[in-house]
């Protein structure tokens, strides 16, 4: 039976849209105006860190100045302050992990204290604790592959024996260069039309919109 390997953001807890909407109110503020699907495209998915290295180059690029110190601490409190307020699961999780048989785990960009809190927020945590890998545990994030092979090696799993379940073209760039197969994950509130395509284009090998349709994909991927 396959090793399950879920993203947390965007596929457990329905935090993208959140985060999102914070962000692109900031960026407005700040004088960088973004089309949502653009920013999606090209910043949703990445670590904490690659975030903020990827939104330096474009302040200083569409601005023409570095931003200041502390620049983000406001956003990052606005962000902390939604999530503790409006996170929940994303719909039809906790009742779906509950059935599916096997092995699974998290593997995520958010750091490990971030991943540990959303799931316990969201009343995940025991579904998957104590696999819970964060990004953090190895030199590069996803898109690299390393979080993903790290996890295989973790669970003595071959690669092509693991089943990702992500949301963002990020994680599945990631795990199609570790040699997984992948289901482009769209339940969540965050994912638009077109969104399911552009995971296709990643490489997804199958796209579900819900998670009640998830054990179906999962049988298919496993023969």
């Amino acid at each position: 039976m396959s090793l399950l390997i879920f993203d947390c953001d965007g596929v457990l807890v329905d935090s993208e849209s959140l985060l999102v909407t914070a962000v692109l109110a900031f960026l407005a503020e700040q004088g960088l105006p973004m089309v949502r699907s653009d920013y999606m495209a090209r910043f949703m998915g990445l670590s904490a860190s690659l975030w903020e290295q990827a939104i330096r180059r474009e302040w200083a690029e569409v601005l023409g100045c570095e931003p200041a110190t502390g620049s983000f601490d406001a956003l990052y409190q606005l962000v902390a302050e939604t999530m503790a307020s409006e996170l929940t699961e994303v719909t039809g999780a906790r009742q779906t992990l509950c059935t599916l048989p096997g092995e699974r785990c998290v593997a995520s960009n958010s750091s490990a204290k971030g991943l540990r809190w959303k799931l316990a927020h969201t009343d995940l945590l025991a579904l998957f604790d104590p696999h819970l890998y964060s990004s953090s545990l190895v030199s590069r994030p996803k898109p690299a592959p390393d979080l993903f092979l790290y996890v295989a090696n973790q669970h003595q799993r071959k690669p092509s024996s693991c089943i990702v379940i992500e949301d963002s073209a990020t994680g599945v760039l990631a795990a199609k260069r570790a040699g997984m197969k992948v289901i482009g994950f769209t339940a969540a509130s965050h994912c638009l039309e077109g969104h399911g395509q552009a995971l296709l284009e990643q490489g997804a090998d199958r796209i579900v919109t819900r998670f009640e349709d998830l054990a179906t994909a999962l049988e298919h991927l496993s023969e």
